[in-house]
């Protein structure tokens, strides 16, 4: 089987969005676009998936993404002290969705923050590298869940007698993650927990390691793969080192029957995604004629009361990067922030997939007030 090509991040082309026609564009085709009609009315999130071209209700259950697709989802909160309302827009990113899809889920974007009046606070999420903001909307959930494929060949249009097995791994100390790897023993490890979806067999097994907070996941999980086939599959929990584990791999195409594999004891530090690196404040300019980043500080020196309202600034905080566009900015400077906070990504050599939000001066909160503390 061909591999799938995986999306390059590099490649993607918003420069476009933000010129005075674009808006003008935009926001009439915001004015006609039914999937918001409902958009940002009731406190809560939605979710849409980008389907050729057009934003269709995501149907799938809250917190599954599969790579091949991209989502937008709206978050709409109220601040309890004013009773104002307040959206944040996400478009989230397969890691092999098509160019198509990733262009269309990030004009969409543009588009529903033009209907909500240029409001919400914007970001771009990859698979596997969600912002912390992100993973929240989802914890009552017990986390997000990560698949291959695309919507349209997820196990609701599969029978369970001919579904294609899958291993799942769980894996998160704050908030654990769901991902779907290779089905082979060397794809897992003894400090994180994995599901072997067979259809009508789930298997759960718990790595020695393993959290606490993976193995409730799994459990959690294993639940909800039952309900979803109407309790139709058994469901088997193994320990690593149990009597009975060669059971287990007995699945595993990749291993001997009767034999029990060697599990690597090595696994990635859990929070390692999570965790913030170095501070730095960048400033983004047309001053000299043309635009330019300067490091304006670093570390604990970056303090919010360096922002000003006649500039761009790039704050990264390690995990994710923020574009903050002060309402006095030139009409260059302001023009496409999505864009310069990736070119930022790329003069700086950091990683690709980081989360990256655009906030306008004015709609800054408290979660970005917070990233100065």
């Amino acid at each position: 089987m061909q591999k799938k090509e995986v999306f390059n991040l590099e490649d993607s082309n918003v420069a476009g969005l933000g010129s005075d026609l674009d808006k003008k564009c935009r926001l009439n085709a915001a004015q006609t676009e039914k999937a918001w009609a409902k958009a940002g009315k009731k406190v809560g999130l939605q979710i849409w998936r980008i389907e050729q071209f057009k934003v269709k209700a995501s149907m799938t259950p809250h917190g599954t993404f599969y790579d091949d697709d991209s989502y937008i989802c709206l978050n709409t909160w109220k601040d309890e002290e004013t009773d104002k309302i307040g959206w944040d827009i996400h478009f989230w990113l397969g890691k092999t969705t098509s160019q198509d899809e990733y262009g269309t889920a990030a004009y969409k974007t543009v588009e529903l923050d033009d209907f909500l009046g240029g409001a919400p606070v914007q970001h771009r999420e990859v698979s596997g590298s969600e912002s912390e903001l992100f993973l929240s909307y989802f914890d009552a959930l017990g986390g997000i869940t990560l698949l291959t494929g695309g919507a349209a060949s997820g196990f609701n249009h599969v029978k369970p007698e001919t579904f294609q097995k899958r291993l799942l791994h769980l894996k998160g100390k704050k908030r654990v993650r769901i991902t779907e790897v290779p089905l082979a023993a060397s794809s897992m490890n003894s400090g994180d927990v994995f599901i072997l979806d067979d259809g009508l067999d789930i298997f759960q097994w718990q790595g020695k390691s393993a959290g606490k907070n993976e193995k409730s996941k799994a459990g959690q999980q294993c639940r909800a793969l039952d309900d979803q086939r109407k309790g139709k599959p058994d469901v088997t929990v193994y320990t690593q080192g149990d009597s009975d584990e060669h059971e287990f791999f007995a699945k595993f195409p990749d291993v001997k029957e009767g034999e029990v594999p060697t599990i690597s004891d090595e696994s990635p530090c859990d929070v390692a995604w999570e965790s913030d690196s170095q501070k730095r404040l960048m400033k983004l300019s047309d001053a000299s004629g043309k635009l330019e980043f300067s490091e304006v500080a670093e570390g604990s020196a970056v303090k919010e009361e360096l922002l000003d309202t006649n500039d761009v600034f790039i704050l990264d905080l390690g995990s994710e990067v923020i574009c903050w566009i002060g309402s006095g900015a030139s009409k260059e400077e302001k023009r496409g922030g999505m864009s310069k906070a990736q070119q930022y990504l790329g003069m700086y050599k950091r990683p690709q997939s980081l989360p990256i939000s655009q906030m306008l001066e004015g709609a800054n909160n408290a979660s970005f007030t917070a990233c100065f503390q």
